[in-house]
């Protein structure tokens, strides 16, 4: 599949709205975007197959199913592993488990971009000071709201656009001289990196006060054969009781 100049510069926005600062889509939440699954499937959709998308995106999101980002810290970057991740493996026709062994290691590097973001952001503070003292208040709300945005602009746009427009063939062409046991062993990887995600999730919820609710959502799942959806709607409607009869609890104590 060849990605043309459009098609790369929407999936460069994708991720620009994933990244944790942007505040253009507040009621969704960047955090929300950010879930590979998400961007997976808007980037299937730039590329004309979303469900294509989706089912990449959602294998990538395996591995990071037990991700969370604390004190403004970075581990990695599901939002860039989501959207470069199912682009390059859209565009080189990979298998989903390939797609997670490219997106991982791309999600590292989307530290790099996140401590730049950061680094650059502090010297806007410091602008930001120096015009309150001056009692600049025009001059304030551009360095606040746009000259921020800008920058993450360049910096997420620009890259992912580079590397989907001119690294898509060569993705492509990696992947044929990999064909054989190199790319059966790519699949392997990509195979058993879910089941850490997996088993990290499993580690939070196995204790005496949840396990039981994981436990019947196995039995309705598996024995009598209920669709994922059903399952998550009486899990939801189960978590809202609970929490309701929890909180109740406590505004009685």
């Amino acid at each position: 599949m060849d990605i043309n100049i459009l098609q790369a510069i929407l999936i460069g926005i994708i991720y620009f709205l994933s990244v944790n600062g942007t505040p253009w889509l507040t009621v969704l939440g960047s955090t929300v975007l950010a879930r590979p699954i998400i961007c997976g499937t808007l980037v299937g959709l730039v590329l004309g197959d979303p469900v294509q998308g989706c089912i990449i995106g959602s294998s990538i999101s395996l591995p990071y199913l037990a991700y969370i980002s604390a004190g403004g810290s970075l581990p990695m970057d599901p939002g860039l592993a989501g959207t470069l991740g199912t682009a390059l493996a859209m565009a080189a026709s990979a298998s989903p488990e390939v797609a997670v062994s490219l997106a991982v290691p791309i999600g590292l590097l989307g530290t790099v971009i996140w401590i730049a973001h950061m680094t650059v952001d502090i010297s806007f503070q410091h602008m930001i000071d120096k015009n309150a003292t001056k009692g600049n208040d025009k001059q304030i709300e551009r360095l606040h709201m746009y000259a921020p945005q800008i920058f993450l602009f360049i910096i997420t746009v620009v890259p992912v656009f580079v590397v989907t427009y001119f690294g898509s063939g060569l993705v492509t062409n990696i992947l044929d001289a990999l064909e054989g046991t190199p790319l059966h062993a790519l699949e392997v990887i990509g195979g058993v990196l879910p089941a850490l995600g997996i088993a990290m999730i499993l580690k939070s919820v196995m204790n005496k006060e949840t396990a039981v609710f994981y436990f019947l959502g196995f039995i309705l799942a598996v024995y009598m054969e209920l669709p994922i959806i059903a399952v998550s709607i009486i899990g939801f409607i189960i978590a809202f009781i609970y929490t309701q009869l929890l909180f109740k609890d406590s505004s009685e104590a």
